[in-house]
Formats: structure tokens, C-alpha cells, sequence
């Protein structure tokens, strides 16, 4: 397969330390659309033999140097190869245009993943894991619908996009009315962009912050806007989606076949947050004894992406979760 040379970026520029437990490099892969993938390898340091690996991304709108590097490099320090990476048409990866998304390009990014993993000379083909975290969790969960290479899966404060993009957050756009609103600004916006020649963005998490904004648009800000996980290449932090990049994600419906997955899932997610129902709902379409929705007591939504300075973060659990399926 052909790839597309990457300006890839040497120095360590992540929001979080690097550590001295794991060796650390840049790779990249192409995935079945043609787009070049850039990722982070972490591989512990003296671990020998081919290793249970995990891919890992998320959240939607974020980079591998943030939230996604920090579960895949705190996984190589417990003993298994990790890459993060960052999806199609974002962060260092390829694609254009940028700031574009889709649910099945976003499933094909995780399946190229374990493509890479499958064929690592130092990765256990047989045991294969993926973290999707906040909207990826939802694209995780869809790439266990499909892929039978991945033995087990992790969701960490899943978002189910479709369902956002279709209904609107708490479901409160949920009707016909709401939906043909949304369709007739977005198509505007489309002949407004062939017209200009650009595809306009729609902004990254507000700023400045308003006074009366819902809490988790506080919880946001925070969390992209700050010095807590600012990063120059987080959509969310800067200019955010295309402003019609919403479109595919509107029109269709993930977990469809949800209830067929037979490999290991653990959903987390904080008992305050404000998308826990999301993962409330998409957990009740699994089945299987090998299934667990594990919720962190006063944990919010961005709590579950750095700890959110309490460690609430369950590493230990999601240890022992791969421990037992990745055998």
C-alpha cells in the first residue's frame, strides 16, 4: 500500500510527561481509503517476546498528545505495546480535506490499527486489544461490531456521535422539525463552501466562556482551553470541525449489531457525567457474560481523559481487564 510522506514531529510534545519505562517512537500506516495514519508507539522497556497490544484514540476533536498518548503509554509502562493515533483528516495523520470526519472512515482508522498490529513483529497477532475514548469509544465499539481480530475492547467516557449529531445532546433535537433544521443549515453551509472555495470551521469548544454555559461546556474549556491540555493540533482546542463534517455522522446509526460482538468489552464511565447515558444505553445492547459497564463514582466527563488531577482514571481495572482477555 502506498503512503503519503508525513511531516512527522521528533520532539516530545505531549501534555503529559514522558516516561522513562517505555521506549517511544513515530510510525505510520495506511488504512483501506488511502489515508496515511500517524501514530505513537510506546513499547515497554525490557519486556521480550511478541507482546498483547493495544490501539488506542480519542476524544473526538483531540490529538494523540493528549488524552489517547496518555492511556497508551500508561498501558506500555504495565506491560503491553500501545500505539496511539490520530484519525483521518486530523492532527498529524493525512487526509484532506482537513478537520473532516465519517463513522466509516473513523472504523476503517481503528481497523488499520490492528492491521499494524496484527503484522508488528513484536505484537501477539493473537491478542489484540482497542481504548476508544469519549466519541472514538463509540467508534471502538462499532470496530468490535466488525472486526473479530480484537479480542477486547475499552470504552472510557463514550460518546455515541450518531446519536449527538442525530438527536442532539440529552435527545432534546429529537424530532423530525429539529433534524430538517439542521439539514437545511448544513447544506447552506455546503453551497457556501463550494462557492468560497474553503470549508469554513465551526469552531473548537467556546471562547471566551460564557458565564451561563452548562457545566460540561465548563468541563470542556477546561480541559481544552487551558494549560491543563491545551495542544496546537487539538481541533477542539482550536478551530474545531468542519462545520459540515456533522453530515454522516447524522445520517447514520452506530451499534447496529451491537448485540453480535462476542469479545470482551469494559465501558467506563464517571457516575456525574453528562454523557454516562450514552453508555448506559449502548451497554444495554451487549450481550454476553464477558460484558461490564464500570461507573466511577462523582467522576465527570473530562475526569476519565487526564484524571482530572484526582487519578480517576481506572488503570488498574483496565490492567487487569486486558490481563484476562488478551491471555
Amino acid at each position: 500500500m502506498k503512503k503519503e510522506t508525513l511531516d512527522l514531529v521528533q520532539e516530545w510534545d505531549k501534555t503529559f510527561p514522558k516516561s522513562e519505562k517505555v521506549e517511544h517512537r513515530k510510525i505510520t500506516f495506511a488504512n483501506h481509503f488511502g489515508i496515511t495514519l500517524a501514530a505513537d508507539m510506546y513499547i515497554p522497556k525490557g519486556k521480550e517476546g511478541r507482546l498483547p497490544a493495544i490501539a488506542v484514540c480519542g476524544p473526538f476533536g483531540a490529538c494523540k498528545e493528549q488524552a489517547s498518548g496518555l492511556y497508551a503509554q500508561t498501558m506500555a509502562e504495565r506491560g503491553f505495546l500501545t500505539i496511539a493515533f490520530d484519525p483521518s483528516f486530523t492532527g498529524e495523520s493525512g487526509g484532506h480535506p482537513r478537520a473532516m470526519n465519517s463513522p466509516d472512515i473513523n472504523v476503517e482508522d481503528f481497523q488499520a490499527a490492528v492491521d499494524l498490529l496484527s503484522c508488528c513483529e513484536t505484537a501477539d497477532p493473537d491478542r489484540i486489544g482497542i481504548i476508544g475514548i469519549c466519541g472514538w469509544g463509540g467508534m471502538a465499539l462499532q470496530a468490535a461490531c466488525i472486526d473479530t481480530r480484537i479480542k477486547a475492547t475499552v470504552t472510557s467516557t463514550m460518546y455515541d456521535m450518531s446519536r449527538v449529531s442525530g438527536n442532539g445532546y440529552f435527545d432534546e433535537a429529537d424530532s423530525k422539525q429539529a433534524r430538517k433544521s439542521a439539514r437545511i443549515s448544513v447544506n447552506a453551509q455546503r453551497t457556501k463552501d463550494f462557492m468560497s472555495g474553503e470549508y469554513a470551521r465551526q469552531g473548537g469548544v467556546v471562547d471566551p466562556l460564557p458565564e451561563d454555559a452548562p457545566f460540561f461546556v465548563k468541563d470542556y474549556y477546561d480541559y481544552y482551553k487551558t494549560p491543563r491540555e491545551y495542544h496546537a493540533r487539538s481541533l477542539n482546542s482550536n478551530d474545531g470541525w468542519a462545520t459540515t463534517a456533522g453530515t454522516s455522522l447524522m445520517n447514520t446509526r452506530l451499534f447496529t449489531y451491537a448485540g453480535e460482538i462476542d469479545s470482551a468489552v469494559l465501558m467506563i464511565h464517571g457516575e456525574k457525567a453528562h454523557s454516562c447515558y450514552m453508555s448506559r444505553d449502548a451497554f444495554k445492547l451487549l450481550n454476553g457474560d464477558n460484558k461490564e459497564l464500570y461507573i466511577i463514582p462523582n467522576a465527570v466527563h473530562t475526569d476519565l481523559y487526564d484524571g482530572g488531577g484526582k487519578d480517576l482514571i481506572p488503570f488498574d481495572k483496565i490492567e487487569s481487564f486486558f490481563t484476562e482477555y488478551l491471555k
